[in-house]
């Protein structure tokens, strides 16, 4: 699907890359990144998380400091510093054509490359294409890991599963050391779990699922945000006791998060995860 596209300051993160269709708006940072900093329809609130304070980050030692800024990023798993927390705080190689954009930034220190690129379907949904390279000249055992801050105040819908699977079990929850088990943002039932952003809680809680659906929902204000994703694989190797999808809140935001497959990714080898992202008014 065709599309706009024009460069534009937005509050404090910089200079961007907007991409309209005739509902959808799209900005991705230049100046860091891969980053997606805001999704939403026009006229209405961003659905991403924007960092403006500043308040998350981390002092990568000998690297500099991360930054969450908000929106969303691409990481890798399991989760280790400083290669996962490696700054992503520098500008971006933006190629952009008639069909998509490829955000790309320069290789880390540790022999890998990130990327980000966009394109829309004709029904307006974005496709959000997540690549890391293993740019080294040996094999890298990882996993790529896309992560999307969302705005607070909103509810999560994950999808369990419900295959009738015998005597075998059909779901996997991880849990954090810090997740309560009775956590009153968190609830399950048989097809669903909920995970409910309270900016009274400044707890951290964070659960991973085996989402054999691979779709996830979250509904904030007047919009609802819909990320589709590889269905679980029970042949891959995921990271965090086998969950291809987590999630994470605190009092400022929620995440949702897709794992893919963790092995050896060999030189000039890619690591790929596939979204598909909706949104619509309630």
């Amino acid at each position: 699907m065709k599309f706009t596209h024009y460069e534009k300051e937005y509050k404090n993160f910089g200079k961007c890359l907007c991409l309209e269709t005739e509902n959808v708006l799209v900005m991705a940072s230049l100046e860091y990144g891969p980053r997606i900093i805001y999704y939403g329809l026009k006229n209405e609130e961003n659905i991403l998380f924007e960092d403006l304070n500043r308040d998350f980050s981390l002092d990568v030692e000998g690297y500099g400091t991360w930054y969450t800024y908000g929106g969303h990023r691409l990481w890798r798993s399991p989760e280790i510093v400083p290669e996962t927390y490696y700054p992503d705080n520098k500008p971006v190689d933006a190629v952009v054509t008639d069909e998509n954009v490829k955000l790309t930034a320069e290789p880390t220190p540790f022999g890998t490359q990130y990327s980000i690129e966009l394109s829309f379907n004709d029904n307006e949904t974005l496709n959000v294409k997540n690549t890391i390279v293993n740019v080294s000249d040996k094999p890298l055992k990882f996993a790529p890991w896309s992560i999307t801050g969302l705005a607070p105040g909103g509810t999560e819908y994950i999808d369990l599963n419900t295959e009738d699977t015998g005597y075998l079990p059909n779901r996997t929850m991880a849990l954090w050391p810090y997740s309560e088990i009775h956590d009153i943002r968190f609830s399950l039932n048989d097809g669903r779990a909920v995970l409910r952003m309270d900016p009274t809680i400044t707890r951290a809680f964070k659960a991973g699922f085996n989402v054999v659906s691979g779709q996830a929902m979250y509904v904030c204000g007047n919009q609802t945000y819909i990320k589709r994703f590889e269905k679980y694989d029970p042949e891959k190797n995921y990271p965090d006791f086998g969950c291809n999808f987590e999630t994470y809140t605190n009092e400022k935001f929620i995440e949702c998060e897709v794992v893919g497959d963790e092995r050896e990714y060999a030189p000039g080898e890619s690591a790929v995860i596939n979204e598909v992202w909706e949104i619509k008014k309630r």
